[in-house]
């Protein structure tokens, strides 16, 4: 398979790369009943808008460079926002844990509100955590995004 036609299909590996991320973050909320710091939270966002851009993308079915570009900035992005959250829980850096107006969606008005603290890793495998994965993910999506936008236009 030729690069032009790997670069007319990245969009729907960065839709399925990130739909992965948030379905395994999700899983890991959900029956693994890990809650997420809002850093963890902040995280998801990057993966969600990636999301989208790769369904308009394969809507559009046009500029297949100008995605890859587009894809491999907001992965970018991904990848700072995950390597801050790595940063702050290895006590690089100090940042506090912003949690918001109200910390979280309750209905119980009584009820407890457990936020976990963005500096203690929930889970780990092989010393690196979640974020840590979504880091190296993150920057490894950026770079082939970066070779599809920069690689040359095959003859045609």
């Amino acid at each position: 398979m030729t690069l032009d036609a790997l670069r007319s299909r990245w969009p729907l590996a960065a839709l399925v790369v990130s739909a992965a991320l948030l379905a395994g973050a999700h899983a890991f909320e959900t029956f693994g009943h890990l809650a997420p710091c809002p850093m963890c939270l902040a995280q998801r966002e990057w993966h969600w808008g990636i999301v989208a851009i790769a369904l308009l993308a394969l809507i559009a079915r046009r500029q297949a460079r100008t995605v890859a570009f587009i894809l491999a900035l907001a992965y970018l992005g991904s990848f700072a926002m995950a390597a801050w959250h790595v940063a702050v829980e290895q006590h690089w850096v100090a940042a506090q844990c912003e949690t918001g107006p109200g910390g979280s969606l309750v209905f119980d008005l009584n009820a407890k509100l457990d936020i976990p603290h963005c500096d203690t890793p929930a889970w780990t495998m092989f010393g690196v955590s979640m974020a840590g994965y979504n880091a190296l993910i993150s920057l490894g999506m950026a770079v082939l995004s970066a070779v599809f936008a920069f690689a040359p236009m095959g003859k045609e």
